[in-house]
């Protein structure tokens, strides 16, 4: 019993740099999957695939929370700004660029109030080179007075 334990002792120990190497020694690919073009109108992609990222963040979705904790209770627009403006805060935080979002979900309480100022979305993702898939769906509710809420997947 003894030798089997001393065995996977050094077994571990001499993979452990093994694994390291084959990391570090491979660059993150993502490719953009789109086997249309209408998407392109709508700034996003029909699919990403993402090959030997060094890290993935999963970020929680970013409203209009001011930084005292408050929630807005500003109309569409000025929501859209701040919550795009917090989800770009936490992705910088973490170590990480907004270029890197490789999936978007977008949940709102009112869709025909969204659409008139999506193109701040749009001009958004355009500043950062964003790639990434994308879901809108309308919810019954957010947060108290929240109209618009962003969650993303990042990878580097």
């Amino acid at each position: 019993m003894k030798k089997t334990a001393k065995f996977l002792v050094v077994l571990v120990i001499t993979s452990m740099p093994l694994l390291a190497q084959t990391k570090k020694g491979k660059q993150m690919e993502k490719r953009i999957i789109n086997p249309w073009e209408w998407q392109n109108e709508r700034s996003y992609a029909q699919a990403v695939e993402v090959k030997n990222p060094e890290g993935t963040l999963y970020v929680s979705g970013q409203a209009a929370v001011n930084a005292d904790g408050t929630s807005s209770n500003e109309n569409m627009e000025s929501q859209i700004k701040l919550a795009l403006n917090n989800l770009e805060q936490v992705i910088s935080k973490a170590g990480y660029e907004p270029n890197g979002i490789v999936r978007l979900t977008i949940y709102t309480t009112d869709t025909a109030a969204l659409w008139p100022h999506f193109n701040i979305i749009q001009e958004w993702i355009a500043k950062h080179g964003v790639k990434q898939a994308t879901s809108l769906m309308e919810v019954k509710s957010l947060f108290e007075t929240l109209k618009v809420e962003f969650e993303a997947t990042v990878v580097k």
